[in-house]
C-alpha cells in the first residue's frame, strides 16, 4: 500500500483516520503542526516517542522536520486545536498506534495566516482562517512535507469524500460527507483541483457517533474528547481584543473605531473598533434597542456599523472572487446550490462565471442570484458551490 502523511490534532477523528488507514495498510506517518501560538513548548531528544517505523536520520535531516515536542498540560481551558495537550493526546495514539510521529514547525505559514485575519477584521470582511489553513498548510505545505518522504498522500479527519472520477476521468470528485451533521466539504473548497488525487479522507463514509464508538473501542483516550469549535489561536469571543494587539505590536495606529447606525441612518451609539463585528451579529452590539437587532452592513471607509432588523439582513444577489473550481470550470450561466457559511444550508441559485481568464478561459468571479433571500451574507466567507452533494467550486464573498 501507500504511504501516507497523516494531520494528526489530538482529537478524535484524526486520531481514528490513523486507525482505518493502519487498517488499509498504509504506512502512516503522523504530523501535528506547530503555530509558534502555544506556550511551554520545548524540543525531545531525536527518535524519543516514535516507533520502530520512523522515518530515516536523513528524512529528519533534509525535510525541516522538527522532533517531537515535550508538551504540558494545557492550562487555558480553550476547546480550539493545536495546544500543547493536543500535541500530547496526538502523541499517545501515535504511539498506540505504533506509528512514528513528528512536530513540524509551521509557525511562517501561521503568521500568514493571522496577518490575513487581522487585515480582513481591519477592512470589515469576515475571514475564515480554517479554510485558509487547509489552503495554505495541511493542503499546502504539508504537500511539500510529504514530497520530501516520498509519501504518495496527505490525509487529514476532514468529513466529506473522494469519490469516482469526474467528466475528465482525471481527478476524484469532492463530495459531501456522509453526516450531514458534520459535513465539512464546505472548508475543502479551495484545495486545488490536482491535489484532489493525492489526499485521502478516510472519515469521509462515516457518522460521528460511529467514530467516537470506534475510538472507545480501540481504548483511544480522546473517544470523549470535545470537538474543537474555536479559531486555534484566538479565544472565542476575542477577536477584537486580538486584532488590536496584533496591529499594536506591528505599529500600527489605525484607528477603526466610529458610529453604530441604524439602516435608516439614525446614530444609536459609537463603538470601539468595526473588527469587533460581522455580519449577522445579535449579541454584543454595544446598544439596547429594546428588541432584536442584527447587524447588516459595516463601511470601513466610514468606520459605521450599520444595524437592522432580521428582515433587513436578506440578500438575493452576491458577488465573489477569487474562484476555485473542482469540476470543469464553467463557461456560462447554470443552476446549482450555494452554502455562504459553513453551518448554514445550500440554497437554491443560478450562477453566472465572470472575469474570464484571457488564456485559459477559466472565470476568476462569479455572481450568484437566490431563488429565494437568503440571510448574513457577508464580506469575506466563502460561496460553495454545490452540484447535489459534489462541491464544484467556490469563491470570496466581495458583496
Amino acid at each position: 500500500m501507500a504511504r501516507v502523511v497523516l494531520a494528526m490534532s489530538g482529537g478524535v477523528d484524526s486520531s481514528v483516520a490513523a486507525h482505518l488507514l493502519c487498517q488499509e495498510g498504509h504506512e502512516v506517518i503522523g504530523i501535528f503542526m506547530r503555530h509558534g501560538q502555544t506556550l511551554e513548548m520545548a524540543c525531545a531528544a531525536p527518535g524519543q516517542g516514535t516507533s520502530s517505523k520512523s522515518p530515516s536520520e536523513s528524512w529528519d535531516k533534509t525535510s525541516g522536520l522538527a522532533t517531537l515536542p515535550i508538551v504540558s498540560v494545557r492550562s487555558d481551558h480553550k476547546q480550539g486545536c493545536c495546544t500543547a495537550s493536543d500535541a500530547a493526546d496526538a502523541r499517545r495514539v501515535a504511539t498506540q498506534l505504533g506509528i512514528p510521529f513528528y512536530a513540524l514547525d509551521f509557525t511562517d505559514a501561521f503568521d500568514r495566516i493571522i496577518d490575513y485575519f487581522v487585515e480582513e477584521y481591519s477592512a470589515a470582511r469576515t475571514p475564515n482562517p480554517c479554510v485558509m489553513c487547509n489552503n495554505w498548510i495541511k493542503f499546502g505545505r504539508l504537500f511539500d512535507y510529504a514530497a520530501s518522504v516520498d509519501a504518495q498522500y496527505v490525509a487529514t479527519g476532514h468529513y466529506a469524500r473522494l469519490e469516482g472520477a469526474d467528466a475528465t476521468g482525471s481527478y476524484p470528485r469532492l463530495l459531501r460527507g456522509l453526516d450531514d451533521d458534520k459535513d465539512q466539504s464546505y472548508v475543502l473548497f479551495g484545495v486545488e483541483r490536482p491535489l484532489l488525487s493525492k489526499m485521502l479522507l478516510p472519515l469521509g463514509n462515516f457518522r460521528k457517533p460511529h467514530i467516537r464508538a470506534l475510538a472507545a473501542e480501540l481504548g483511544l483516550r480522546v473517544a470523549d474528547k470535545k470537538d474543537s469549535q474555536e479559531i486555534c489561536f484566538v479565544s472565542a469571543g476575542k477577536q477584537a481584543e486580538f486584532v488590536r494587539r496584533r496591529r499594536a505590536l506591528a505599529g500600527d495606529s489605525l484607528d477603526t473605531s466610529g458610529e453604530i447606525v441604524s439602516v435608516e441612518g439614525r446614530v444609536l451609539g459609537r463603538h470601539d473598533g468595526i473588527e469587533g463585528y460581522t455580519i449577522g451579529q445579535r449579541k454584543g452590539l454595544g446598544v439596547a434597542l429594546g428588541e432584536p437587532y442584527y447587524v447588516v452592513r459595516i463601511d470601513a471607509d466610514s468606520r459605521q456599523v450599520v444595524l437592522g432588523r432580521r428582515e433587513d439582513l436578506a440578500r438575493t444577489t452576491l458577488t465573489a472572487n477569487g474562484a476555485n473550481w473542482l469540476a470543469d470550470p464553467p463557461r456560462r450561466a447554470f443552476s446549482a446550490a450555494v452554502q455562504i457559511r459553513y453551518n448554514s444550508s445550500a440554497q437554491p441559485a443560478i450562477v453566472t462565471p465572470t472575469d474570464h481568464d484571457e488564456s485559459s478561459g477559466v472565470p476568476r468571479r462569479f455572481e450568484v442570484s437566490f431563488l429565494q433571500p437568503v440571510h448574513g451574507v457577508a464580506p469575506g466567507q466563502a460561496a460553495v458551490i454545490y452540484e447535489g452533494d459534489q462541491v464544484l467550486g467556490g469563491g470570496w464573498i466581495e458583496g
